[in-house]
């Protein structure tokens, strides 16, 4: 491999491969001819790549599925880091361990894959794409911590570009609107009290985005867009992925005065 490109028959290690986007960005980068190794707590059945049993959010499970990873190939050219899961619930009544422990996987995780991944990526000028959201670009009521768990990830990632530029790898964050995945029927909701004063308020955003979601295209179209990311000689360092509609809102949050922005956008997010 030189440096810009990336061959059709690399080795990718995608995380969060037992569903969803991970799952089909595996089966798409396995059918282009690429070597596969996919990661998740849980074994997906009939599947063609090679699977690594990994928990994100714990560092031993992490380092021993790497060093398991560079023991059977050598390294790997590139990362994909799809893990993720989404909590949805006012943040008044959010309790603080089910906040903490969607950074945990959300934020941390990624942290942990990419740090391990590194040294071997450094050596080969690999490719790192981090799997964002549009909640990555704008708030997303009753999804604080999800929304928050993005923007952190988009700030670190950013930076992650700055240092690891001078050895040739890239960092790409693909930020996809809604998709019909499994996605959303394993949202966590925090439990709502009798007295909650956002009840109403929170269920109706939290229906409005769902069937967005299961309204949207499948994670295949995701998965076709990370496969150009990988061999794109000058990959960018951000790609968002999904209806125009969606798309357009984090340009017009750019370029709207907030007030106008919030508006426009109240009844898209069902508030």
């Amino acid at each position: 491999m030189t440096k810009g490109s990336m061959s059709a028959r690399s080795v990718v290690l995608v995380t969060g491969a037992s569903a969803g986007i991970g799952r089909a960005t595996a089966e798409r980068l396995h059918q282009s001819g690429r070597t596969i190794i996919g990661a998740s707590r849980r074994m997906a059945p009939g599947v063609a790549w090679q699977q690594v049993p990994m928990d994100v959010d714990d560092d031993a499970s992490v380092a021993d599925g790497m060093a398991k990873i560079i023991e059977e190939h050598g390294g790997i050219d590139a990362l994909v880091t799809c893990a993720g899961w989404g909590l949805a619930g006012p943040v008044e009544t959010t309790p603080i361990d089910e906040a903490r422990a969607q950074m945990e996987t959300n934020f941390f995780g990624t942290v942990r894959c990419v740090t391990a991944a590194l040294p071997s990526l450094r050596q080969r000028s690999g490719r790192i794409i981090v799997i964002s959201s549009i909640g990555g670009l704008l708030g997303l009521p009753f999804q604080a911590y999800y929304s928050a768990s993005k923007f952190a990830l988009e700030g670190w990632a950013e930076a992650l570009a700055w240092e690891v530029k001078p050895f040739h790898v890239d960092v790409t964050l693909v930020e996809p609107g809604n998709f019909h995945t499994d996605f959303t029927g394993s949202r966590r909701r925090v439990t709502s009290r009798s007295d909650d004063p956002y009840d109403e308020a929170c269920q109706r955003a939290i229906s409005t985005m769902e069937a967005d979601e299961q309204g949207g295209a499948g994670p295949e179209r995701v998965a076709e867009v990370i496969d150009r990311l990988l061999v794109a000689r000058r990959p960018p360092r951000r790609r968002s992925v999904g209806p125009a509609g969606e798309r357009l809102g984090s340009f017009t949050k750019r370029i709207l005065p907030n007030r106008l922005f919030e508006a426009a956008s109240a009844s898209s997010l069902g508030v």
